[in-house]
């Protein structure tokens, strides 16, 4: 029994060891003190709860240690719905529902925490504010004053300028966290402004990166300057790619073996989606054994992609109109975020006539 005892406790200690060094590495570089977001927008999680914040205004990323690193307390994790959030939202923080702009949203993998970002006023005086929703519907405030986190500049962000249309607003515009990267769409102030840039995680510096070219059918030229709106990386015959999508509203792939320094890559259209409008999200999944993709729209509603042989569809290369992947448009109104919650479950959050519900439904 004591040699059994001992071996148990070696390896068990071993697990324990490997487990501590791992975490110990995705934390490494992280200070507790004040993030002094200038900003927030686009959210993703990386490892062990660290969740990665796009602060377009101070051309950085964030990243915070959340410590949100448990499972979901019910198994399977309850769904959620929130109606009115941002009245509540505006209660917690003490301001207008007005007042309250929703950024962005993010689901933790592991505990089904909900995270938000948050602008609390409008215009470049607004305060940023990250907020956690647990699986009661109870809403959070993560507090920056005392956190442990890193951050890394972006070195070549376009100059922030007065008025609606601010291109350094547009400097982060989507993230995701793949293989130790994290990945940045967005724009820079380089000639060929569109801009995808793999950064590693922990933080040391970030590149350039990489300028994008794409085709856009329904505008029948190509473009270098038009940001990624919202992007999936997608595994397609074993290589990576980013699944990119574009105002008015073209689907493009780009081999992520291509975003290097100083790269110009040229992206392949593969489907058309209807002009006039703005991808908002965009998630992966599966059922009854097919892949899709679901999109949300700024004007088009939701769609559902059947992406199954992604590999076959011809590049775009010609004016043209709706084309390429196929879809289909579900019946859901004022879809301003989606994210996936679980296997069989989207988060979205609805526009209802001013009053924003956050709730789940089952993947259609």
């Amino acid at each position: 029994m004591r040699s059994m005892t001992s071996a148990f406790f070696r390896l068990a200690t071993g697990v324990a060891f490997s487990a501590a060094l791992a975490f110990s590495a995705t934390t490494s570089g992280l200070e507790p003190g004040k993030a002094d977001l200038k900003s927030a927008g686009s959210l993703a999680f990386g490892p062990e709860g660290i969740l990665f914040v796009g602060d377009s205004m101070s051309a950085s990323i964030f990243a915070l240690d959340t410590q949100d690193t448990g499972k979901c307390p019910v198994n399977p994790c309850r769904t959620v719905e929130v109606k009115a959030i941002n009245e509540k939202i505006a209660a917690l923080l003490g301001t207008a529902p007005d007042q309250i702009i929703i950024n962005d949203v993010a689901v933790n993998p592991n505990s089904k925490n909900i995270y938000m970002s948050i602008s609390r006023g409008r215009g470049p005086d607004a305060i940023p504010v990250i907020l956690r929703v647990d699986n009661t519907g109870k809403i959070s405030e993560l507090k920056l004053d005392n956190i442990r986190h890193s951050s890394v500049a972006l070195p070549n962000a376009p100059a922030s300028k007065e008025g609606r249309a601010n291109p350094r607003l547009d400097t982060i515009t989507d993230l995701a966290f793949v293989n130790g990267n994290v990945i940045v769409a967005g724009l820079s102030n380089e000639e060929f402004s569109s801009n995808l840039r793999s950064i590693p995680f922990p933080f040391q510096a970030a590149s350039s990166g990489s300028s994008i070219e794409i085709y856009h059918g329904s505008h029948g030229r190509f473009e270098t300057n038009a940001p990624v709106r919202t992007f999936l990386p997608y595994t397609i015959k074993n290589e990576q790619f980013i699944l990119a999508a574009y105002t008015c509203t073209p689907l493009v792939k780009i081999p992520v073996s291509e975003l290097k320094a100083g790269a110009k890559v040229k992206g392949t259209t593969i489907a058309e989606l209807g002009n006039r409008n703005k991808p908002l999200d965009m998630i992966s999944y599966q059922k009854d054994g097919h892949d899709y993709i679901l999109m949300a729209n700024s004007s088009r509603g939701m769609m559902k992609l059947d992406v199954a042989h992604l590999d076959t569809y011809k590049p775009i290369t010609a004016q043209t109109e709706v084309t390429g992947v196929p879809y289909q448009t579900l019946e859901y109104k004022g879809v301003q975020q989606l994210e996936k919650f679980d296997d069989k479950n989207a988060l979205i959050l609805t526009d209802q006539s001013g009053s924003l519900d956050l709730k789940t439904i089952p993947l259609p």
